[in-house]
């Protein structure tokens, strides 16, 4: 599936990746009126003093459901009506995928939420579902739930660079957040694998310059960065090139 280059970057909400240009105006921390929630590993939210959790449906992967479970909650009769206007359920899920993808763009998680849960409930083995999904996860405070969620979407589809970059970059801001070195390796591992296997991934290089800066490998991180420029200007992190300016001048003397 194709996404268009300004849904390929991430936000800095998740502390500054996941969702640029396609949640801008996303909240920082997965809240609603009067409520406080907290993430579960899975993406699903937990209940807490403050109020409930969100209904399931609106709950990545229905808050933890299984497939069996998740049905029950929409209604056995309601998605096999739904599943009968496509001409199979891939077909379906696929459709609910790009759904999910355009209530993204118009900045409706919610929405997009129950669409991603119900192309993964049609086929459980559809990564986009949970790329879509963990790009939602990335809203909250913690990227665990984004990891464990695009980490599914990983295994399902190896090859994808956009799941290889989100999941890069989901494991560099949990550094960010710990300074665990296993999460500064798996997101460089991540991010290199990106780079090399879509050399004109823009977003990627950008954050592979922020797992260099990380590493203290400040010449590197800024040839990334304007490898990135030179791909897209609109991938450019600025508080990434705040950051190595503070460490080194920029060799090419283009940021100040």
């Amino acid at each position: 599936m194709q996404i268009s280059a300004s849904f390929k970057t991430v936000s800095q909400a998740l502390a500054a990746v996941l969702l640029l240009g396609l949640l801008l105006a996303a909240p920082a921390q997965a809240q609603r009126k009067g409520h406080t929630t907290v993430a579960n590993p899975d993406g699903s939210l937990a209940t807490t003093a403050a109020g409930p959790a969100k209904p399931a449906r609106l709950q990545p992967l229905f808050g933890g459901l299984t497939p069996a479970q998740a049905t029950q909650v929409i209604g056995e009769a309601q998605l096999k009506a739904i599943a009968a206007s496509f001409t199979n359920k891939d077909e379906a899920s696929a459709f609910f995928t790009t759904k999910g993808y355009d209530y993204l763009r118009e900045n409706k998680p919610d929405t997009a939420t129950y669409r991603f849960n119900l192309a993964w409930l049609l086929n459980p083995q559809n990564a986009e579902a949970y790329r879509g999904l963990g790009i939602i996860a990335s809203s909250q405070p913690s990227p665990d739930a984004a990891i464990g969620l695009l980490a599914k979407g990983l295994a399902l589809s190896p090859g994808s660079t956009l799941l290889m970059s989100d999941l890069g970059a989901s494991y560099l801001i949990r550094y960010g957040q710990t300074k665990k070195k296993k999460d500064l390796t798996a997101g460089m591992e991540l991010l290199q694998r990106a780079t090399a296997a879509e050399p004109t991934n823009a977003v990627a290089w950008q954050q592979l310059a922020r797992g260099l800066y990380y590493q203290e490998k400040y010449p590197e991180a800024w040839a990334a960065v304007h490898k990135g420029q030179s791909l897209s200007v609109t991938s450019l992190d600025f508080d990434l090139i705040t950051d190595l300016l503070a460490k080194l001048p920029d060799p090419q003397g283009t940021f100040k």
